[in-house]
């Protein structure tokens, strides 16, 4: 029966390890892709970087003077990098609730594992005292027993004796 108990509390235990891990890794999944996406924004305005420090550099006007369009241009670059930046924003602050509903996801799965071992202890506890208590009943129980068959054949004992004693008394009258 107490292995029996035991097992059963070991395979719910594995079976809501193997759930909270598929929940982890979908998260976590979720997690790396709005990391890639991230760092595949910041790649590309590494490079729109590269381009603005580049159209500073053109000078197609006369006498190599900038023109109205090289500075529009560059401006436009600038502005294209401003509106990157504020898109790297809006995905590093939904990276952010990601790490942290992670973090409170994963306090609460153990503090949930922390309430479910503490109950399992009482169980066992309880358990173990149920047993013990039960040990004591069945000793009693066999002292009880092994004091009546004493006193049974104690009694036997006594009227085979008063039979005897009797028979004895009858057969000299």
């Amino acid at each position: 029966m107490k292995k029996l108990v035991l097992l059963c509390v070991f395979c719910f235990l594995c079976i809501g390890d193997i759930c909270a891990q598929s929940q982890f890794n979908a998260d976590s999944v979720a997690y790396q892709l709005q990391r890639k996406k991230i760092n595949d924004m910041l790649a590309n305005r590494k490079l729109k970087f590269g381009q603005y420090s580049q159209s500073l550099n053109e000078h197609t006007g006369i006498f190599g003077f900038q023109t109205k369009s090289d500075i529009r241009r560059s401006n436009d670059i600038l502005m294209d990098i401003a509106k990157t930046d504020d898109n790297i924003y809006k995905e590093l602050k939904i990276l952010l609730e990601y790490h942290a509903f992670q973090e409170r996801q994963i306090e609460s799965h153990s503090k949930e594992a922390e309430s479910i071992n503490e109950n399992y202890l009482k169980t066992i506890r309880l358990l173990r005292q149920s047993n013990l208590k039960l040990k004591a009943d069945l000793s009693a129980s066999q002292q009880h027993k092994s004091t009546a068959h004493i006193i049974y054949i104690f009694i036997i004992l006594l009227m085979l004796a008063s039979i005897l004693y009797l028979i004895g008394k009858k057969s000299k009258v």
